[in-house]
C-alpha cells in the first residue's frame, strides 16, 4: 500500500499572526490533522484560549509571544519550540495587516498618503515574514529539511485600488519567496522548500468595513469586485485551508518557488 502523500501527523508547524482570522482557522484545522501547532502572536489571551480550544478538541498546541519584527524575541520562541518539540518542520508567515494611512480611497489622491503608516505596513507585512524567516530556517537546516509558506496577496500580483501600501509590501513578499526557494535549495538542499499563497478577496476583520456595509449588504467596492469574479462572491477563510495542506504535505515535495493564487478566478477573468 502507498503512504499517504498529505499526511502530517507530527509535523511542528509554526503559524506567526495565528490568532488572526485567517491564521487561527489555520492553527485549528493542521491541528486535527495530527500537526503539533505553535501559535505566534502579540495577543496572548486569544493565543491562550485558541490553544484551549484545539486541546479541548485532543489536539496539540502551544502559544507563545512574540513579535515578528524582533529577532531575539523570535529567537527565544524558536528556543523554546525546539525545547519542547525537539524540532521545526513548517513555517508560515502568517502575520501582516494594512493600515488606513497606507490607502488612497476614492476622495484622496497619492498626495494624501500617510508615509510613516505606508513604513509600518511595509515593515509588518515584508519584514514580518523575512525577520522569522531568518530566525526559523536557522533550525530547519539544522535539522537537515525545512518547509516554508508565506502570505502574499492578489495584490502583489496586479495593481488594486486603495492597497498600494499592502500592495507594495505584499509584491516584495512574492519575490522574497521566490528568492529564497532559490536560496535555501541551492546552498542546503532539495529538502528545503518556499512557497506562498496569494488570496483573493476574503472577508476578514481587517476589510470588513470595505466590503460590508453596517446591515450586512454589500458596498458598492464589493459589488464592483464581485463583477470581475468569476464565482461570483468572496472567498470564506477555511477555502485556504486544502491549498496550505498541500503545500505542508509531501504531496508537494516537488513544488518551491510558487505563488498558489487562490481568488475565485479574480486574476484570470475580465469583462
Amino acid at each position: 500500500m502507498k503512504n499517504n502523500l498529505f499526511c502530517i501527523e507530527n509535523k511542528v508547524i509554526v503559524i506567526t499572526g495565528g490568532c488572526g482570522v485567517l491564521g487561527s482557522d489555520m492553527a485549528q484545522y493542521l491541528a486535527a490533522q495530527g500537526a503539533k501547532i505553535v501559535i505566534l502572536d502579540r495577543v496572548k489571551d486569544k493565543g491562550e484560549e485558541l490553544v484551549n480550544k484545539i486541546k479541548g478538541e485532543g489536539n496539540e498546541a502551544l502559544f507563545l509571544s512574540t513579535d515578528v519584527l524582533n529577532k531575539e524575541v523570535l529567537e527565544q520562541n524558536r528556543d523554546e519550540i525546539i525545547k519542547v518539540y525537539g524540532k521545526i518542520d513548517v513555517l508560515v508567515n502568517a502575520a501582516g495587516g494594512n493600515m488606513p494611512g497606507a490607502t488612497i480611497g476614492p476622495d484622496k489622491t497619492v498626495f494624501d498618503l500617510a508615509i510613516d503608516d505606508f513604513k509600518k505596513v511595509v515593515d509588518l507585512n515584508l519584514f514580518g515574514t523575512a525577520i522569522p524567516t531568518m530566525v526559523f530556517a536557522k533550525a530547519m537546516v539544522d535539522n537537515g529539511a525545512g518547509n516554508i509558506i508565506n502570505i502574499a496577496s492578489e495584490s502583489a500580483l496586479r495593481p488594486l485600488t486603495r492597497v498600494v501600501g499592502y500592495g507594495a509590501a505584499k509584491a516584495a513578499v512574492a519575490n522574497f519567496t521566490k528568492y529564497m526557494a532559490g536560496e535555501l535549495a541551492l546552498k542546503f538542499g532539495e529538502k528545503f522548500r518556499v512557497n506562498a499563497l496569494a488570496p483573493g478577496f476574503f472577508i476578514t476583520e481587517q476589510n470588513r468595513t470595505l466590503l460590508t456595509n453596517p446591515d450586512g449588504s454589500y458596498t458598492d467596492r464589493a459589488k464592483t469586485i464581485l463583477a470581475h469574479t468569476p464565482f461570483n462572491r468572496f472567498g470564506e477563510a477555511d477555502e485556504l485551508l486544502g491549498s496550505l495542506h498541500y503545500l505542508i504535505s509531501d504531496a508537494s515535495k516537488f513544488v518551491s518557488g510558487t505563488i498558489l493564487v487562490i481568488d475565485g478566478g479574480f486574476d484570470a477573468f475580465s469583462i
